[in-house]
């Protein structure tokens, strides 16, 4: 047999030459394989023709920057790579609650390492990614890296060095199909390999077109399925049939292989998937006692079925995946993080809100809660969730108000394959199916737009969803927490959001007190922060009369803000002179005359906007609605992107502004810079 050549290409020398001692100690003996890197020059330019290409995602940045670099018509394929069981064994084994860092050369590797990481298990310790010119996070006394040592932060006590990860079993069947060598499938080598891999991943389509003609490699990799494989040819005669079909069907294949299967597995449809060339969705069926779902695939061959395969599964092991993957999301981050016990504070108006929501908790209805910015709503949402009968289900939370329209829509409902330019292959789900039987947090729910309010108030009284671009309604059951810091009413009254969602959502309305209503409860919440932050101080009494007083217009984060501020002064104790100048304008800002009848409601909004407009003027530049709305969040102006946007339409209608598409933002006219001046509004 003629040799191959495989080149393998990677972003880093040391990479490119692990990878590429993995594919020698498989294909060395009939393959000659060439390294490359990005880094050290050899990847650059017209590289030598090969059989196969295998290049890291990371190395040129995109598959069409690979082909500037391969020759015309050259075979390529991803690099896939995972963890060895020794190296997971190894971790697994650090103390439990460890904060340890992932180091790696940039901040998506460490990342996409950490997820897979969790995914395998390793969740007892917090990861912490690290990578050249990332912050050093205080009190981590252990790094883990794949070979990068050189990144190492000098002060850690205890460094794990892990090795560059292994390329996947499922990459190596890849290589051995894509040249013709599938019959070293068999070798022990290949065996030894898989088996020290901790993941395995591989084209089940692929695996099957190769099948026609190396039925012996096929059984091999069938016999990794968990499911319950049979497959038929183009006559329906059965060819393949796993173990797990063997158990599940209560038959031999040494009975079966070569037989119709009309005849042997009647109750499996063979016979109409071969016909009509289509997916035959699963359906359980009794068999031998037990349910069984039963999904027949047809595979296609340039628009000609060669065969079909079904897919057997006991049906308590379907429900048993679920559980499976359900428990991956909320090991993925989807798990409420706070209980009552973590709201901070003894005043009246505190714990009568926790005995509120204690009790809502227990019911299946939405809750809003209300209050202004700052005041915890979602930290109240994680304590409802975590008290209801939920809480091993999902926690998702989303801000309504970060999202533009479009991308919202897609987050909330999920999008099928196609369904617009960019989707992912494969669709998505959207965090309504993620949150299927946990609790849904709509943060700023007042910003959601009519069209999205529309199919909210759907999911509340049908409890079922459509993907964007989908055809088929899928049940969930999900519970809506939404929070506001808006008079909804008023939002009802505008017009600007349905009377029929908002009574939906105020079946169990609860008002979150602000700061200035819980009394002593901000000097627990200081002697927390500080903590948190590391640091101590003391309060003159002055200041502490002072900061009791005090409005805190915005609320629990304006507190962690002046508790930071106080602990960067050095002085112990605090005195009036150590208060920040943002307390001191909030503090001496005059009351706000009457508001003029031309005014709408929103006047202060209006005025921040104007005025925001006006300094941007000053430096000749513009301001888009999102930054816009952020200067008003970081000023403690409640508003919400929908108001931003109405405020900025009544302003270009009265000829003070001029607002462009995109992103060009908005810009003050002469007439607004002159209301601005003269005050007159």
């Amino acid at each position: 047999m003629e040799r191959k050549t495989i080149s393998v290409i990677a972003l880093d020398p040391r990479a490119a030459r692990s990878y590429g001692r993995d594919v020698e100690s498989l294909f060395g003996d009939v393959a000659d394989i060439s390294v490359f890197s990005v880094r050290d020059g050899t990847a650059m330019g017209a590289l030598p023709r090969a059989d196969l290409f295998v290049a890291s995602t990371d190395a040129y940045g995109s598959p069409e920057e690979l082909t500037r670099h391969v020759p015309i018509d050259s075979q390529t394929m991803a690099i896939e790579v995972s963890f060895r069981w020794e190296e997971l064994r190894r971790l697994k084994a650090l103390p439990a609650g460890s904060r340890v860092l992932f180091v790696n050369m940039t901040e998506t590797m460490a990342r996409e390492a950490i997820a897979q990481l969790e995914q395998f298990g390793v969740t007892q310790v917090r990861w912490i990614p690290f990578y050249p010119g990332a912050e050093l996070p205080p009190d981590v006394r252990i790094a883990v890296t794949p070979d990068e040592m050189r990144y190492v932060p000098e002060g850690i006590e205890t460094k794990i060095d892990i090795g560059q990860r292994a390329c996947t079993s499922g990459m190596m069947i890849e290589i051995a199909l894509r040249l013709g060598l599938e019959h070293l499938l068999e070798t022990e080598k290949f065996r030894t390999y898989f088996q020290s891999i901790a993941t395995s991943n591989y084209s089940f389509d692929q695996m099957f077109a190769r099948s026609i003609r190396l039925e012996s490699q096929f059984h091999i990799l069938m016999e990794t399925l968990e499911d319950g494989v049979v497959g038929v040819n183009e006559k329906g005669e059965v060819f393949a049939c796993n173990r797990n079909a063997e158990e599940i069907t209560r038959t031999s294949a040494d009975l079966v292989v070569g037989k119709p299967a009309s005849q042997v597995f009647p109750y499996i449809p063979f016979s109409k998937c071969l016909q009509e060339r289509e997916r035959l969705p699963a359906k359980i069926t009794r068999l031998n006692g037990i349910n069984v779902s039963v999904e027949v695939v047809p595979v296609m061959r340039q628009s000609t079925c060669i065969g079909a395969f079904a897919i057997l599964q006991r049906f308590n092991e379907v429900e048993a995946r679920q559980s499976q993957l359900r428990g991956q999301l909320l090991r993925k981050g989807y798990r409420a993080k706070y209980g009552f016990e973590d709201v901070i504070g003894t005043s009246e108006a505190i714990r009568h809100t926790k005995e509120v929501l204690r009790r809502m908790a227990a019911s299946e209805s939405p809750i809003l809660l209300m209050g202004q910015t700052g005041t915890g709503k979602e930290l109240f949402a994680h304590a409802v969730h975590r008290a209801s009968r939920r809480k091993d289900g999902p926690f998702v939370a989303i801000n309504v108000a970060a999202f533009p329209e479009n991308l919202l829509e897609s987050e909330l409902f999920g999008y099928e394959e196609g369904a617009f330019t960019g989707a992912k292959k494969g669709g998505r789900l959207g965090l309504m199916e993620i949150a299927h039987r946990g609790t849904l947090f709509l943060d700023e729910v007042e910003g959601m737009s009519p069209a999205l309010q529309v199919k909210l108030l759907r999911v509340l009284q049908e409890r079922e969803i459509m993907r964007v671009g989908g055809t088929s309604i899928i049940p969930i059951d999900v519970r809506i927490v939404a929070a506001t810091n808006e008079d909804l009413e008023r939002r009802v009254e505008q017009g600007t959001f349905r009377r029929d969602l908002y009574y939906r959502l105020n079946t169990l309305p609860v008002a979150i007190p602000p700061l200035s209503e819980r009394g002593d409860d901000l000097f627990l919440m200081m002697e927390q922060f500080q903590r948190e932050l590391g640091g101590s101080f003391r309060l003159s009494p002055q200041v502490r009369e002072f900061l009791k007083s005090y409005a805190w217009p915005g609320n629990i984060r304006e507190l962690r803000n002046v508790v930071e501020y106080f602990l960067y002064t050095g002085h112990d104790p605090i005195t009036v002179e150590d208060l920040p100048p943002t307390v001191f304008r909030q503090a001496d800002r005059p009351a706000p005359g009457p508001v003029p009848a031309e005014l709408p409601p929103d006047a202060d909004a209006f005025r921040f906007v104007l005025e925001q407009l006006y300094l941007a003027s000053e430096s000749h530049c513009s301001l888009g609605r999102d930054r816009l709305l952020q200067l008003a969040k970081e000023s403690f102006i409640p508003t919400s992107q929908q108001e931003i946007r109405s405020i900025l339409s009544r302003m270009a209608e009265r000829g003070l502004v001029r607002v462009t598409r995109g992103r060009g933002g908005s810009q003050l006219t002469a007439e607004g810079r002159r209301l601005y001046e003269t005050g007159q509004f």
